[in-house]
């Protein structure tokens, strides 16, 4: 199994709004560092997972609708809690969906979307593209 990741950063503004959050129940900031790890099992034939420009081209647009905006006023998070996790779900599902008619998209079996909010936190969720 191959992997390339590529890593950008973004910043947002959100509340949190339940009793298990507490402080962050008020509206915060947040600057995020993303890390996309996109996975194939055998290279292309450029001897590569995906183009490194291309991938982070794809990343910056997706980041490009969340950066600097307030998430509680964001349409796709409507009703929903915008969380280190929801978030790096979003940003999976968002590049894959950049990807899937691509050449490279197709052969991609997964992409892995970390978030870090600091050194000593981070939420990743994992995106199965075979299933």
């Amino acid at each position: 199994m191959f992997s390339l990741t590529v890593r950008r950063h973004f910043m947002i503004a959100h509340s949190l709004p339940r009793d298990v959050f507490g402080p962050a129940q008020a509206l915060h900031g947040a600057t995020f560092v993303a890390e996309v790890t996109f996975r194939r099992r055998a290279l292309n034939q450029d001897a590569i997972v995906l183009d490194i420009g291309a991938a982070g081209g794809i990343i910056e647009e997706v980041l490009a609708g969340l950066n600097y905006r307030n998430l509680d006023e964001h349409p796709d998070f409507a009703g929903k809690l915008s969380t280190t996790e929801a978030l790096a779900e979003y940003i999976a599902q968002s590049v894959s969906s950049k990807l899937k008619d691509s050449a490279d998209g197709r052969e991609l079996t997964a992409i892995d979307v970390t978030l870090r909010e600091n050194p000593d936190a981070w939420a990743t969720f994992s995106l199965d593209l075979t299933a």
